[in-house]
């Protein structure tokens, strides 16, 4: 009689694995193209993105000090949705975490800064309203983040990481909403604009309010010496 033996699931899980990484930096590639783009406009190349009107020569540097925070924040960020990745380079969470933090408030730093001296001249007041909203909320959520695991509370951070990924990720679910009201609608401008903008950052922390209660971790809560 023959056995039949079962399968690995090794390649299943791995691919389980990947997956969501995977996406996340799909997603991520909007604004991570369009940035590029952007620098090497600064650089001297030709120009590929409208400008709306902005003189980004007159201080280029938050500019790019944003595209590059945001790119790196975007891009290594997914890795950290990837728990097997983690698990097999001890120290590599706890490091790259580290950067990521500063590159999150860089980048939301950065951005507030140009929301309020260097936005395009017929931007809605809205719009602007909600950049701030939103970019302090990053901050926010990036400084309860590390302040949860300096206090030994891995869920609390994880529930706080997780919500200032998915406004970093606004741009890439903004390409969506604007590209489905382009179909349906045409052109957006003024308020529709600031809501179309204001829905991809809210699609995205319902996802990851989602994700937080879909996978909740027991609380480990001890104090710090």
């Amino acid at each position: 009689m023959t056995t039949t033996t079962p399968q690995p699931r090794t390649r299943i899980r791995s691919w389980q694995d990947w997956a969501v990484p995977a996406g996340l930096i799909a997603l991520s590639l909007v604004p991570v193209v369009a940035g590029s783009l952007r620098l090497v406009e600064l650089g001297g190349g030709a120009q590929v993105i409208p400008s709306g009107g902005r003189d980004y020569a007159d201080a280029p540097g938050f500019l790019i000090t944003h595209i590059v925070a945001i790119t790196v924040y975007a891009l290594l960020g997914a890795f950290q949705f990837a728990p097997r990745f983690r698990a097999r380079r001890r120290g590599w969470h706890r490091v790259a975490g580290r950067l990521l933090v500063v590159c999150g408030i860089v980048g939301a730093v950065s951005g507030l800064w140009l929301s309020l001296f260097q936005h395009r001249p017929d931007i809605s007041p809205l719009l602007t309203a909600f950049r701030l909203v939103v970019g302090t909320a990053w901050v926010t959520f990036l400084v309860l983040g590390f302040t949860a695991i300096r206090r030994r509370n891995p869920t609390r951070h994880r529930e706080w990481m997780i919500r200032a990924y998915a406004i970093a990720l606004g741009a890439g679910t903004q390409a969506f909403t604007f590209g489905a009201w382009q179909l349906a609608v045409g052109d957006s401008t003024g308020v529709a604009e600031a809501l179309l903008m204001l829905a991809g950052w809210l699609i995205n922390l319902a996802v990851a309010e989602w994700t937080i209660r879909r996978h909740p971790r027991a609380a480990v809560v001890r104090r710090a010496p």
